[in-house]
Parts: C-alpha cells; structure tokens; sequence
C-alpha cells in the first residue's frame, strides 16, 4: 500500500507542508491532499503561492515541481475538506498513514476531541480508530495547558506528536536545511526513505 493522507491546516510552517509533498511525490507515493481554508490562507501569505481549493491543481502548490513527466513519480489526489464522500473518510479505505502539517491549535482541539467537523478531522479519527499511524506536527509557541493537554490526549490515543523543531546539530546554511530537517523526521516516521537532513552519528555529520 502506498497511500498516504497529508492534511494542510491555518498553523504558520506552510514551507514544510510543501517540501513534504515534493518528497512524497518524488518517493513515489499516491497522495490524498486536504487543505482547511485557513490552510489556503496561510499558503498565500507566507509563500505568495494562490491556491484555488475549488479549482485546484498541482502546479498551484508546487509551480517548480516537473514530476509530471516522472513516469516514477506519485500523484496527488485533491479532496475538499467538505467532502464527507471522499474515500479517507472511511475506515474501510486504507493508507499508510496521515500527517497534519502544519497543525494549527484549532484543529489539534477537534481531533483530540473527536470533533469529525470536517474531512480532516474526520480523516484523523479514521486513522486513530482503525490504529494507524496519524503524525501531527504543531507549530505554535507558548503552549498553554490547553494546547499541551489536547497533545497528550492524542499521543495518548497513538498519534506521533512532532513537533515543527528542526535540529541545529547537522549546522544548518540556510532556511531550506531547517524545513528539510522536519520533513525528514516525518517520512522516518511514514516509513519513507529520504536523505533529506544528515543523521546523528553518520561519519559525514
């Protein structure tokens, strides 16, 4: 099985959301794609990019990306978060795993809730039911007891909380090396192979 479901909601991280699905696509993974409105909003705002979620097209979110003429590369397949109809939002269509990213504070509240008001949450609670791997990745600071009680409440439940922290430890250049760095633990955790951000321990650290 080669699903995977990448859920993109209002945190501020759009950049890692982004550089997730060039990899996934690239690892030739099939890719179910969900984005809140405040989701479309933030794209907008902090990579200049339009996202036309009622008209919406790969190259919107990946303008550079040229996997179309992969014959090995995956594709991705567009949902609109009101579409209750969509197959991730059945137990009975597997994947391999969601990742929400970025995950803003809204919606980690509704999942750890059980709060299925749209089919992101509604694919988060298929995930955790039917015990699949459900990767949030946060992006928020302070956090309050709320918030901090929301993620234990679902790492409780089996979902990985990985937090958007990237590591200084590989001596990072640039911004495209701290966003690499999160990408790459979140397709350790999807089981994806990648070689996006050095490891600890490797000789080449």
């Amino acid at each position: 099985m080669e699903d995977l479901v990448v859920a993109i909601t209002g945190a501020s991280g759009s950049a890692y959301a982004v550089r997730l699905l060039e990899v996934l696509v690239a690892a030739g993974r099939t890719v179910h794609l969900v984005i809140s409105p405040a989701g479309q909003q933030v794209i907008g705002h902090e990579l200049g990019l339009k996202v036309d979620t009622e008209n919406f097209a790969l190259e919107q979110l990946l303008p550079k990306s040229s996997t179309s003429d992969d014959a090995g590369a995956g594709q991705v397949r567009f949902h609109d978060y009101r579409d209750f109809s969509a197959g991730i939002a059945s137990g009975s269509f597997q994947t391999d795993g969601m990742v929400i990213c970025p995950c803003s504070m809204g919606t980690l509240a509704a999942v750890s809730q059980g709060l299925s008001q749209n089919l992101i949450h509604r694919a988060a609670d298929v995930h955790l039911k039917e015990r699949r791997k459900l990767i949030v990745v946060p992006r928020e600071t302070p956090l309050g007891s709320i918030q901090l009680t929301n993620m234990k409440t679902l790492a409780d439940a089996g979902a990985v909380i990985l937090p958007a922290m990237p590591g200084f430890y590989n001596q990072p250049q640039s911004i495209d090396d701290l966003v690499n760095f999160v990408v790459a633990r979140i397709c350790d955790q999807l089981g994806v192979p990648q070689d996006l951000a050095k490891r600890w321990g490797s000789q080449s650290l």
